[in-house]
């Protein structure tokens, strides 16, 4: 079952201060192919601008890194480096720290689902991008609605980039 990007909020009971320029996403995603061929569709970095309309540029820097910028709706752009430290095809585990305008981690854990493949992406990270960081408090809501949009798009495009892709691969073999 799919379900709508999460923005986490503090647990009931729980005295710690999060920061309001601190989130947390959580987004469900289901594709049709094998989990190893999602697997090898996202741990490609420099692959992103192919399938995810937001992600406007990738520019590989390193086997395991890439700085990407990416912009939704809103009018500003979010540049940061993006840095494998698990890519584990064999548990179909990916999980990259972010540097930059965001600071955290992102990661994405691909389950078999019937003939398809499920995709949990989980994301927690801080702004800190000078403007952001400093109007955050007052623009959250749209900030989470301008991820969801971005989110909304991304698990669209995977999924007509999957097709392709399997389809190639089909071809190829």
């Amino acid at each position: 079952m799919e379900g709508p990007v999460k923005h986490a909020t503090p647990l009931p009971g729980d005295t710690r201060r999060v920061p309001l320029n601190h989130y947390r996403f959580r987004s469900v995603w289901s594709v049709d192919c094998l989990p190893s061929d999602a697997f090898e569709v996202l741990a490609d970095l420099g692959s992103y601008p192919l399938w995810w309309p937001e992600v406007r540029r990738a520019v590989q820097i390193g086997e395991q890194r890439a700085e990407l910028r990416c912009r939704s709706f809103l009018p500003y752009e979010l540049v940061f480096e993006a840095s494998h430290h698990t890519r584990d095809a064999e548990k179909l585990v990916l999980v990259a720290n972010l540097e930059g305008d965001l600071t955290g981690t992102v990661g994405w854990r691909i389950e078999p689902r019937g003939k398809g493949a499920r995709l949990l992406y989980e994301q927690e990270v801080t702004v800190d991008k000078p403007l952001l960081r400093t109007l955050g408090p007052l623009l959250r809501p749209a900030l989470v609605a301008n991820h969801e949009l971005m989110m909304r798009h991304g698990k669209r495009g995977l999924r007509t980039y999957i097709a392709g892709f399997t389809k190639g691969a089909v071809l190829r073999g």
